[in-house]
């Protein structure tokens, strides 16, 4: 066997195992093993934030309009749960 077809040899088996090794270690990272429970866990929502998703819902907003709806809706909500308590 020539020197040029071991060196030809040699360097395509150092690039198989090289690539295998990196797809291996990029497999699974471990930061992210830790990180998807967390993200993962979602914030309970409240009553009159579900009532004014439905609103929006059914008038079909969508984007910065219904974002703007929504935050009116539960500061509605908000305002008018408040004298409601004070009523009774």
């Amino acid at each position: 066997m020539s020197l040029s077809a071991r060196l030809a040899a040699t360097a395509i088996a150092s690039l198989l195992l090289t690539g295998s090794a990196f797809a291996q270690a990029a497999a699974t990272p471990p930061a992210a093993d830790k990180a998807a429970p967390a993200a993962t866990e979602k914030k309970a929502r409240s009553a009159a934030s579900l009532e004014c998703s439905k609103e929006a819902d059914e008038k079909g907003l969508k984007g910065k309009e219904r974002k703007k709806f929504r935050s009116a809706c539960k500061k509605e909500h908000a305002a008018g749960g408040a004298a409601d308590t004070k009523a009774k």
